[in-house]
């Protein structure tokens, strides 16, 4: 039976780190529908969710059919998160089959809807870097080096050609963490730091210039949430940069996690590039038990400089990220601290043989399960309110009145 009471809203991904707080939010008012590849083992209960795989025209057919049947043919807004992902780097088929022709198989399909928005969730990896204090903006020349942030703009450039009269939300996202970590690269740094790591006390360019851009998942799903209730007065086609103004060096982020996982200085050492490819490609071939996480390719990229001006963003959508990563860096190491291994879990990482030695029989399943995560959250609460001497100090002046830079 058709639903008449609350407009609909499409999101492919629904069971992912966005989509799953997303569509509780957007649920308090509207009737939401989910599609995933694979039948999540906690699906949001806030959205009806269904199995649809955007590489077959006949799933992705039934799930657009079934949205007609329950919903009728007028769709508010198609959230597209769901895409392929993959850090090591590695070309991949599954980059032009989900990401790049998933894509343009929704968009042709969606043509027989109303749809009154279309948004994206692109990458600020497309961009060239800029070299230090210079601002990236919207405009800023493309330069994507490696095949994830390519499918991007493969992407992009598909919705620019197939979207018809939908408009369309293009939203060029920062590397995204939580209070837990739950960002690949940062967990990584704080897991070599942890271990003490060889890796952990070298860097393969100059410490102080390569900075990423980071936001907070909550920021992420307020800036779409914004991008929604503005669909009627935003253009036909825009692309906004979502991420936090400061981004950390290299250098600041290692320095933060030392202390704050041993109460040390951290000192980390420049090497030459030559030398950490050969390293890399050396740590590959030993018996580790476990893949190492830094590749030869990666060494390339480890100067790179991705600094963000977000006013654009700031004035379609009114946002501003209300969080940053340099005050939730004292958050994360709590959790790390409170429980090694659901800390491991939860960042999908391969503890090391000493930690797993230590683990408790119950502590060896694979997947952290939601009242783990929130003992979890409970421990970590507990220990950020109680006074620490670790925290990350504030920016150097340097950094500001730089925002409106542009690349």
């Amino acid at each position: 039976m058709m639903s008449e009471q609350k407009g609909t809203i499409l999101i492919t991904g629904t069971s992912g780190r966005i989509g799953y707080p997303l569509a509780k939010r957007l649920a308090e008012s509207f009737n939401v529908v989910g599609f995933d590849r694979r039948a999540p083992s906690h699906p949001p209960p806030s959205a009806e969710c269904l199995y649809v795989d955007l590489t077959s025209d006949a799933s992705l057919r039934r799930g657009l059919h079934a949205i007609r049947e329950l919903h009728g043919n007028r769709i508010v807004s198609v959230i597209h998160l769901a895409a392929y992902y993959d850090f090591s780097g590695a070309p991949s088929p599954l980059y032009e089959e989900i990401t790049v022709r998933g894509t343009e198989r929704l968009l042709r399909m969606l043509q027989d809807f109303e749809v009154e928005q279309f948004i994206f969730s692109s990458s600020d990896l497309v961009y060239a870097p800029s070299a230090p204090g210079q601002r990236i903006n919207e405009d800023s020349p493309l330069q994507p080096k490696w095949p994830y942030p390519e499918s991007k703009v493969k992407t992009e450039q598909v919705i620019h050609a197939e979207r018809g009269k939908i408009p369309a939300v293009i939203l060029r996202i920062a590397g995204v963490y939580d209070d837990l970590c739950d960002s690949i690269p940062l967990a990584q740094q704080i897991q070599r730091i942890y271990e003490h790591d060889i890796t952990a006390y070298v860097f393969p360019g100059d410490l102080s210039a390569g900075r990423q851009a980071f936001v907070h998942n909550d920021d992420v799903v307020d800036s779409i949430l914004r991008a929604v209730a503005r669909r009627r007065e935003l253009p036909p086609e825009s692309t906004l940069l979502i991420g936090e103004p400061e981004s950390l060096s290299y250098d600041e982020l290692q320095r933060a996690f030392g202390r704050l996982i041993h109460g040390v200085e951290w000192k980390t050492r420049a090497i030459p590039p030559v030398v950490a490819k050969v390293g890399a490609r050396i740590q590959d071939m030993l018996p580790l038990g476990r893949p190492s996480f830094i590749k030869p390719w990666m060494v390339d990229l480890a100067d790179d400089n991705i600094e963000l001006d977000i006013t654009r963003a700031r004035t379609l959508l009114g946002w501003d990220p209300k969080r940053s990563l340099r005050e939730t860096l004292p958050k994360m190491i709590p959790a790390l601290k409170a429980d090694p291994f659901a800390w491991y879990r939860e960042n999908e990482l391969k503890p090391p043989l000493w930690l797993r030695e230590l683990a408790p029989m119950d502590d060896q399943a694979g997947e952290i399960e939601p009242h783990e995560l929130m003992r979890l959250a409970e421990e970590v609460q507990r220990v950020i309110a109680m006074p620490s001497p670790m925290a990350m100090p504030a920016p150097a002046e340097h950094m500001k009145g730089s925002e409106h830079g542009k690349a």
